[in-house]
C-alpha cells in the first residue's frame, strides 16, 4: 500500500511541476532545466525548475500540499541550503550564467487549486 501512496505522491508532484513550469513560461520566464541534478554522489539534491528572466537566474522549489502554509513550511532551512549548493554547482558548470543575479522562488500548490502560487525571492542562498 505504501508503494501506491508513494506513486500517487510522485504523480501529484510531477503534475505540480508541469503546471509551475507552464505558469512561469506564461509570465515570461525561459525554463532552462527541470528536475536538475548535479553529478551523482555529490549530495546536493535536485532543483525542481531552473528558469531565467532577463538577467536573473531563478531556482524554483515546487511543493504540492493540502494547504499552502504546509507547502511553505516544507521548504525547511536544510532543503534551502541543499538547493543553494546545487544552484552554485549549476552556475559553476555553466560559466555563462556567472554574471546573472540569482534568486530562490517557490511555487506552492494547494490541493484545491489548479494553478500554483508563485512566491518570489522566498529565501537567500
Amino acid at each position: 500500500m505504501a508503494d501506491v501512496a508513494k506513486r500517487g505522491a510522485i504523480r501529484r508532484g510531477h503534475s505540480a511541476e508541469r503546471r509551475a513550469a507552464f505558469l512561469l513560461r506564461l509570465k515570461g520566464y525561459a525554463i532552462l532545466a527541470r528536475n536538475w541534478r548535479p553529478a551523482k554522489n555529490v549530495g546536493l539534491g535536485e532543483i525542481d525548475i531552473v528558469a531565467r528572466r532577463g538577467g536573473t537566474l531563478v531556482f524554483v522549489e515546487v511543493k504540492a500540499r493540502a494547504a499552502e502554509d504546509a507547502a511553505i513550511r516544507a521548504i525547511d532551512p536544510s532543503q534551502q541550503q541543499r538547493i543553494a549548493r546545487a544552484a552554485a554547482h549549476f552556475v559553476k558548470q555553466r560559466p555563462v550564467y556567472r554574471p546573472f543575479a540569482m534568486r530562490y522562488d517557490a511555487m506552492v500548490l494547494e490541493s484545491k487549486r489548479f494553478w500554483p502560487k508563485h512566491l518570489i525571492d522566498v529565501w537567500r542562498g
